[in-house]
């Protein structure tokens, strides 16, 4: 499935703020349930459950698009979860975050014109302290105070 832009109703830098929290709370009840140690897709089932319990509107495993002048490449890019069409949420059950898994979150928000990324890490003993990073970009910069 490739991704068709859908226009967010986001206009307010408190909005995207207002939704990582929903997201962090979902989050940490998959962690709480779960633990750590679990392979990625396990974590992904049960978030995509748990944003569905809380009424999250997401989309989820879809193909980016990429262009290349004006002309759509074809891609193996997908989006982990793409909440509310305004934050690209990039899962992971690793050790230790990398520089690249970053980039690639940066990335994939530029594509999707997303102002706000979380790249979530299940594999650590707090989820909240030590499992999140969350990233703004030029989008989040151009919404109103």
């Amino acid at each position: 499935m490739v991704y068709k832009k859908t226009k967010f109703t986001i206009k307010t830098k408190s909005a995207p703020t207002l939704l990582t929290h929903k997201i962090n709370g979902a989050c940490i009840e998959v962690h709480k349930a779960l633990g750590a140690g679990l392979l990625e897709n396990v974590y992904h089932k049960r978030l995509k459950h748990e944003l569905s319990l809380r009424n999250i509107h997401f989309e989820s495993q879809f193909q980016i698009p990429v262009y290349y002048k004006n002309q759509q490449i074809q891609t193996d890019l997908r989006c982990d979860l793409l909440i509310e069409g305004s934050t690209v949420l990039e899962l992971k059950a690793v050790e230790k975050i990398l520089p690249i898994q970053e980039t690639q979150l940066l990335a994939y928000m530029k594509l999707l014109e997303a102002p706000k990324g979380m790249l979530i890490n299940f594999n650590v003993a707090n989820r909240y302290y030590n499992g999140q990073k969350t990233y703004v970009n030029e989008f989040f910069r151009k919404l109103a105070a």
